[in-house]
């Protein structure tokens, strides 16, 4: 079983939302990322989407994008992202999902000599914008990732983490995202959120903190092409 990942997939199959308006290197961006998976993946290996899966507001516009990545080759594991505003429940999104897609969401999934857990994570603080109900989410997310890190206690398996959010600091210190992750074992957390050209390679290679390895998997930053992390 190989792993791989990929987020930030923005998909707006049900409507006109063409994203070369974010740079020529987004034209066709979902052909380019099919080419490769089909490519990659079995359906003995496993896809990870840290967030941003469907531009879409609700579940009826996300069906089309949900049902695109549920029909690709693997067993694909979801998190919500900042802009997955389609999502409203574990149990009403995992009504969309098939042809072995999970949603991860303050639990933890085994498969084969792995445990997967995490949370979407939210800004940090510190960050200029902080406010009093970012406080509130930063909270809420902080007990979201450790009832997943509790589920993970009761499985058997090496322990990689999934946020959407850097778990970060601006300045790539600890947080208590990270804190929790070294805390319970965790060596492996892939992220997503950051896109763009001033997202260098060099500043964001697999960032280390307190013995976590930290990778991003944004679409545009992995050039549209699918990491294998195992």
């Amino acid at each position: 079983m190989k792993i791989y990942a990929i987020s930030d997939l923005h998909l707006s199959l049900d409507s006109d939302k063409p994203m070369d308006i974010f740079g020529q290197n987004w034209t066709d961006h979902w052909q380019s990322i099919q080419k490769d998976w089909m490519e990659k993946v079995t359906d003995d290996d496993v896809v990870i989407s840290a967030g941003d899966t469907s531009w879409a507001m609700d579940y009826a516009h996300a069906k089309a994008d949900l049902d695109a990545v549920c029909g690709m080759p693997g067993t694909k594991i979801l998190i919500r992202g900042n802009h997955d505003y389609w999502h409203a429940s574990l149990k009403k999104t995992n009504a969309y999902l098939h042809n072995n897609t999970h949603f991860l969401q303050n639990n933890a999934i085994v498969l084969g000599d792995y445990v997967f857990v995490g949370a979407r994570g939210w800004k940090q603080k510190g960050e200029q914008d902080f406010s009093q109900e970012d406080a509130k989410i930063y909270a809420r997310e902080v007990n979201r990732l450790e009832l997943s890190l509790k589920a993970a206690q009761k499985l058997e398996g090496e322990r990689i983490g999934i946020m959407h959010y850097p778990p970060f600091t601006q300045d790539k210190g600890a947080s208590e995202f990270t804190r929790l992750y070294a805390e319970y074992g965790v060596k492996t957390v892939l992220y997503g959120h950051l896109h763009g050209r001033q997202i260098r390679k060099e500043d964001f290679e697999d960032i280390v903190i307190d013995g976590v390895r930290y990778i991003l998997t944004s679409c545009d930053y992995l050039e549209f092409s699918l990491r294998e992390i195992r």
